[in-house]
């Protein structure tokens, strides 16, 4: 079917007036009806995201209950409990579009527990497994603009979605029409007993749980702590503002992004990673206590901070430092307290920094390398759990600023992040030194392991073509140096061949099949690149290795100036 053909589906349905008029205002713009009805949104391991609009590649009440329907239906198949647990975030529609996802799964008999407010993409994960269910789904765009938000789907496990599962969904996806009528209301099913809102027990279960992962909170209160907090609008705002007031920290709020805003009126895009993330958190900081400036992404599952740099400013961390700050934090206090169990792991993804590999060695813990998505981490999680050793996980992260300790959830956590963060500053604190101190010290110890991520946004209708284009030329014309450093190895997750180009010699990668290429430069670093699996982009991931800082910084130059070109 041809976009004009859906477009005229979608305008003889049978719609409520204003998605009509939506519609109806449209039918002079072909670049936006070929935008909007030129396909139809990708459902994938991951869910689907996708700015919110009517028509069929947009998000909608239309295209939500489609995929609902399609979990329902690739539920109903299993033999998984016949329950489901529903979260949401700050974003427009949040709320409604989980209530429709509940409408969908009472439709086809199986339960949903629904939280009665905005709650984190990790107390989803929580929820799934303290609720026994079968599946989860987190109504969240994560840290897009606020044009966007997304359908995250989540296994019995409390990971999210993996290949096979949503491979059936995306197959009963393809059967559903868009426009089936709902059988009954949200609220003659919450009346029925189908559908029912989450408990205020879960939360304090989560929250014990949560501070059950601290190693030495006696050092916050102690330390006298001040933080400042933005939950940028989003999930943060309760379940980070509660647990760290439990423990003492003193708290200044960024009274600008304290509330749900779905617009993001003061932070347009709230991507953690980004520095701009942080502009009106450094405003609040420039006049109150402030030993850690802490902001949560709008649900909550990832962080960033930034500190003092001495001189009247504040330096954010990037992703990579503050997870080998946090993995060494929590390998030197459980190995002060003889805590640390036999086979003991720790976990990153392979475009993370190995930096995180030289603190491991340093403690005798094996540090796994898996493919990137936090379903990952929480593979390696099952296995353990799977022959009860559960207790060897120590920590996980992704460069993306995602963390977890603990084995409670299956997504990387800014909550207990947040509890980690403070505790290490106080800590640090305590000993007269600062964050800064302690990645300098790690850096003098390791070497200097300087990263760098280039994101490539394509446009146009076939930008998703252009995307794999760039990775099939990339693998016919492997460069012979990167910044003046020859390229030792070639590393094709594709085709799971790992290549020595200075022997000739073959290995297997011991990971799933990914559209992932890596180009290694002996000692001195590599490039990474990964096109997304849900938007036409491709990411490039450089880490560069040195004795100084300098070094380093002139090679990582070299290697982003090369590339680009």
């Amino acid at each position: 079917m041809d976009y004009m053909n859906r477009y005229q589906t979608w305008c003889d349905a049978d719609l409520p007036k204003d998605v009509l008029q939506e519609l109806a205002a449209l039918k002079d713009n072909q670049e936006e009806l070929k935008s909007r009805f030129g396909s139809e949104l990708q459902f994938g391991t991951a869910g689907m995201r996708g700015i919110m609009g009517a028509g069929s590649n947009r998000l909608n009440k239309y295209t939500v209950r489609r995929a609902a329907q399609g979990m329902a239906a690739w539920l109903a198949g299993t033999d998984l409990p016949q329950i489901a647990a529903i979260g949401y975030d700050s974003r427009h529609n949040s709320k409604l579009f989980a209530e429709v996802c509940a409408v969908a799964f009472a439709e086809a008999g199986i339960h949903s527990w629904l939280y009665d407010r905005l709650a984190p993409t990790p107390m989803l994960s929580f929820a799934v497994r303290e609720l026994g269910c079968g599946c989860g789904i987190v109504i969240s765009a994560s840290h897009n603009s606020g044009e966007y938000n997304g359908v995250k789907c989540y296994g019995p496990d409390g990971c999210q979605m993996t290949d096979e599962p949503a491979a059936i969904v995306t197959e009963k996806i393809s059967t559903i029409p868009y426009f089936i009528p709902e059988e009954k209301s949200f609220d003659v099913f919450m009346q029925e007993g189908l559908i029912s809102y989450i408990t205020q027990d879960l939360w304090e279960r989560y929250y014990n749980t949560v501070l059950a992962e601290a190693i030495n909170p006696h050092q916050l209160r102690a330390a006298g702590l001040n933080i400042v907090y933005t939950p940028l609008c989003g999930t943060g705002n309760e379940p980070v503002r509660e647990l760290l007031g439990r423990l003492g920290v003193n708290i200044t709020v960024v009274a600008s992004q304290e509330k749900p805003d779905g617009d993001f009126k003061t932070c347009e895009y709230p991507n953690p990673e980004t520095d701009a993330a942080l502009n009106e958190s450094y405003k609040v900081a420039a006049s109150a206590p402030c030993d850690v400036i802490l902001g949560t992404d709008p649900d909550a599952d990832r962080i960033a901070i930034a500190v003092p740099d001495g001189n009247g400013g504040f330096q954010k961390l990037s992703g990579n430092e503050l997870g080998c700050l946090l993995m060494d934090y929590i390998l030197k206090a459980r190995s002060a307290h003889n805590d640390i169990p036999e086979g003991a792991i720790v976990v990153r993804s392979i475009v993370s920094s190995p930096l995180a590999d030289r603190i491991a060695e340093h403690y005798g813990v094996d540090m796994h390398a898996v493919l990137t998505g936090f379903k990952y981490i929480g593979g390696e999680i099952l296995e353990l759990e799977n022959i009860s050793r559960q207790d060897r996980f120590i920590f996980g992260f992704e460069e993306s600023c995602g963390y977890l300790k603990g084995t409670y959830a299956r997504d990387k956590d800014a909550v207990v992040a947040s509890v980690l963060v403070c505790e290490l500053a106080a800590a640090l604190k305590l000993e007269g030194k600062s964050i800064l101190d302690a990645m300098a010290d790690l850096y003098k110890t390791y070497g200097y392991y300087l990263a760098y991520v280039q994101s490539l946004e394509l446009t146009g209708a076939d930008a998703m073509e252009k995307a794999a284009k760039m990775m099939a030329d990339l693998r016919e014309s492997i460069p012979a140096t990167i910044g003046g450093v020859p390229v030792t190895a070639v590393r094709d997750y594709k085709t799971s061949v790992s290549k020595d180009l200075e022997t000739g010699k073959t290995a297997t990668i011991q990971l799933p099949k990914s559209n992932v290429l890596e180009f290694l430069l002996g000692k001195y670093g590599s490039v990474i690149a990964r096109p997304s699996g849900t938007e036409p982009k491709v990411k490039f991931y450089y880490t560069a290795v040195g004795d100084t800082k300098e070094a380093a910084q002139g090679l990582l130059d070299a290697m982003i100036l090369q590339m680009s070109k």
